[in-house]
């Protein structure tokens, strides 16, 4: 795919000024020409060239000649492959191609397992959507990625009488892709797992519990807030889960880790720490 030279500054971090002065100065870029119309296009060996470019520049010192010189001078390794769909999905995104995000999708999924397809891919997309896209490429992006997330944890077997688990996102937070993850790491553990997902009242959260009896309730807190704020909705979900344990993750809670503990959550920063406070706990209930 060829991309325009205002996909390249949003790629590269390099004004589009900057790329046509380095052009005419250092003939770095060698962008091609489109038929009629005479715009600028790149391949992306350009871009990454021009990526490796900005790193010498930013992290060696070099000056802009020096460092194109050194870039034109050593041949580029092809990028392992995880760095290939990375920069596919980008470049996708940038030029709102849904379809072609779909495919870097099924790609990475068909050649990953699950646990690392979500930590080691996905994850990392979303955690860096919020520097590198607009608002509306942010949009874009996370709804494909949290439908792909989704897509994962419906897909996994979980057995019949593993312990379950009740995840959600407090009312006011949209940001479950952490939440996401968790789920598919209980249900690849064994565990049952009930998303109720973003912005969950403390009401859903009772009548989930009332019927469910979860062995665990998990909430991810990624927005900031007071910490009055904080502690009115904690203490709302801990009313509404009645005896059912609640543990709690994400930035959001990790800021108020005196009043999750004051109020009697408790705190996990992964699925693992979450596995461990819960067979702590049932051990503690088996002690005669």
């Amino acid at each position: 795919m060829m991309l325009r030279i205002r996909t390249i500054a949003r790629l590269t971090g390099i004004r589009e000024a900057t790329l046509r002065a380095w052009e005419r100065r250092y003939g770095f870029p060698r962008p091609l020409r489109t038929e009629g119309n005479n715009y600028r296009v790149y391949t992306r060996e350009e871009v990454e060239a021009i990526r490796r470019v900005a790193r010498h520049i930013q992290m060696d010192g070099l000056s802009v000649s020096e460092a194109i010189a050194q870039v034109m001078a050593t041949p580029l390794q092809p990028p392992p492959r995880g760095e290939r769909l990375n920069e596919r999905f980008w470049s996708a995104v940038v030029a709102l191609d849904g379809d072609e995000v779909t495919r870097v999708l099924d790609e990475a999924q068909a050649t990953l397992d699950p646990e690392a397809l979500c930590d080691g891919f996905l994850m990392p997309l979303l955690r860096e959507m919020g520097v590198r896209l607009d608002i509306a490429r942010e949009h874009l992006a996370s709804a494909y990625v949290r439908h792909r997330l989704r897509q994962v944890l419906a897909g996994l077997d979980s057995m019949a009488n593993g312990p379950r688990a009740l995840l959600a996102c407090p009312t006011g937070d949209h940001h479950e892709g952490g939440l996401l993850a968790l789920g598919i790491h209980l249900k690849r553990r064994g565990w049952r797992v009930t998303l109720l997902g973003a912005d969950t009242p403390a009401d859903a959260l009772r009548s989930a519990c009332e019927q469910l009896q979860p062995d665990v309730v998990a909430l991810s807190f990624v927005q900031s807030r007071e910490p009055d704020v904080f502690q009115a909705l904690l203490a709302d979900a801990l009313r509404a889960c009645g005896p059912c344990p609640i543990v709690v993750g994400g930035p959001g809670a990790r800021e108020h880790l005196k009043a999750i503990f004051t109020l009697g959550a408790q705190y996990a920063e992964s699925a693992q720490e979450l596995v461990a406070l819960w067979t702590q706990a049932r051990s503690a209930q088996n002690r005669p």
